[in-house]
């Protein structure tokens, strides 16, 4: 998956942003999506995935579970909450 860096404003630092799947939209202005990393094994050298689960601010529940989306890093805004849903890339 690809990863970058993004600014939305040019005085503040740049915020990271990851791409991934929607695995729950089920709560209200929130879903949570699944990115894919694919890293070496350290001792083997073998390629595995590594999953992560994120926490992000949907605005206007517009993300539906399978859906592709890039979400990127934000203040706290919850417990769980620190990225926010920038669009959806494929539904």
């Amino acid at each position: 998956m690809p990863e970058g860096i993004e600014t939305a404003d040019p005085k503040r630092a740049t915020r990271k942003t990851r791409t991934g799947e929607v695995i729950s939209s089920g709560m209200n202005k929130t879903i949570v999506v699944q990115s894919i990393t694919r890293v070496p094994h350290a001792k083997f050298g073998k390629i595995v995935k590594q999953k992560k689960k994120f926490y992000a601010h949907d605005e206007e529940n517009k993300a539906k579970t399978g859906d592709t989306v890039r979400i990127m890093e934000t203040r706290p805004l919850s417990k769980l909450k620190r990225w926010r849903l920038v669009d959806v890339v494929a539904k």
